[in-house]
């Protein structure tokens, strides 16, 4: 496995991948247009070459999704899905990993942060898994039934 440059093939595949809005806003947030075409689905992810990811494998196949960015001196990942064929095979543990230490050295900090849902049970279980614990967000998280985990990677 590998984290990748999303391409625009990558892209047409994950707009599959959401099978209603509430699927779409569960991974997108509120600011995401649905219904989305190509254009307004690729503008609403903010794609730059140096924040967002596709974990392909040596096969070639779209696994996975994710960006960073810096969020109160962490590296925040954000929009984080797997490919649903290959759900609950450990594929979120590395694309957590990789994108993870890509960002913490990239903006040069030491943990990461996520936002996830309170109800989406099987992402928080994830992210614990791999080290993330709850913590308080120093301020209002602007959207309902949020939870914010922070890992510390070194």
């Amino acid at each position: 496995m590998q984290l990748t440059e999303p391409l625009e093939c990558h892209v047409i595949e994950m707009m599959g991948w959401f099978a209603n809005e509430d699927e779409l806003k569960q991974w997108a947030g509120p600011g995401f247009r649905y219904p989305f075409d190509l254009s307004s689905f690729t503008e609403d992810l903010k794609i730059t070459p140096t924040n967002a990811f596709s974990l392909v494998s040596d096969k070639g196949e779209l696994l996975g999704f994710g960006q960073y960015y810096q969020r109160l001196d962490k590296c925040h990942l954000g929009r984080l899905v797997v490919n649903p064929k290959f759900r609950g095979k450990g594929i979120i543990a590395e694309l957590i990993k990789l994108i993870s230490v890509q960002g913490t050295k990239a903006l040069n900090v030491t943990a990461c942060s996520l936002f996830v849902l309170s109800h989406n049970k099987s992402a928080v279980k994830a992210y614990q898994k791999v080290g993330f614990v709850l913590a308080d967000y120093p301020d209002e998280i602007p959207l309902a039934d949020c939870l914010y985990m922070v890992k510390t990677t070194i």
